[in-house]
């Protein structure tokens, strides 16, 4: 009997697949029996390499995430390297922290870019082809814990991420019937380039240990089985919800 868990014969693509928590979902993915397009504004060697390594089968797709502009050509150079993707995982995020007072614009509108408009926009490009081929696919997008907490000195981040739990329940909402899941996984904190000034900061390093009741920082290994789980047809019945990985940050 074939595991609901089980990805051979399936296309990922993973924005943000080059290092940390993108590169542990590609991992998964592939480990599962997926063939992944890692997505990045710098190539995805490393991630390409791993993968192989366990003879699984993928691609780096370098583009600026920054803009729409790339959007069509992913799913495109994805389609011939791989086959048509039916699996997508908006991961690719960036962050800037400064006090809200002194929050420019410019930081803003880079960081909801990157982390609101591209994720919608490449969601809308894959939802339309898995619509005209007949439907079905899976959409994982990556929030955050400030998809329901504020934060401190993040205000684009805090407005985007709580922007992704939004859209994710409204993609569930229009796109069930065509077969298509729309969820979301909200990474607590991880030991990532996003969170460094975090990890290098002792007193914040050690609030946010204090809360965890896991006791360590989130490894990118750690979000693995969400996602396999997510892109897999044991999910099938599973639309629109923002699944804490979190190491109990939530529950404290």
């Amino acid at each position: 009997m074939t595991s609901p868990f089980d990805l051979r014969g399936r296309v990922a693509v993973v924005t943000g697949g080059n290092t940390g928590i993108g590169q542990g979902m590609a991992l998964a993915l592939a480990g599962a029996g997926c063939r992944v397009a890692s997505v990045a504004r710098r190539r995805s060697d490393d991630t390409v390499a791993a993968i192989e390594d366990i003879g699984g089968k993928a691609v780096s797709i370098q583009a600026d995430l920054s803009s729409t502009e790339p959007l069509e050509r992913i799913l495109d150079e994805t389609t011939a390297a791989l086959g048509a993707p039916d699996i997508l995982v908006n991961n690719a995020g960036i962050i800037r922290r400064a006090d809200a007072v002194d929050f420019t614009e410019t930081d803003w509108d880079d960081v909801m870019n990157v982390n609101l408009k591209v994720l919608f926009f490449l969601s809308q490009a894959f939802a339309r082809r898995r619509i005209a081929g007949g439907g079905g696919g899976k959409i994982i997008n990556t929030a955050s814990m400030l998809s329901f907490q504020g934060g401190i000195r993040v205000p684009s981040y805090t407005a985007s991420k709580s922007g992704v739990a939004g859209l994710t329940k409204l993609m569930a909402n229009e796109w069930a019937r065509h077969g298509l899941n729309a969820n979301a996984i909200a990474p607590g904190y991880f030991a990532t380039d996003n969170t460094q000034a975090l990890q290098d900061d002792p007193v914040r390093s050690a609030e946010i240990l204090g809360r965890i009741p896991a006791g360590r920082w989130g490894q990118p290994a750690d979000i693995g089985g969400a996602t396999v789980f997510l892109a897999s047809a044991a999910s099938d019945y599973v639309n629109g919800v923002i699944l804490p990985v979190d190491g109990g940050w939530q529950a404290r």
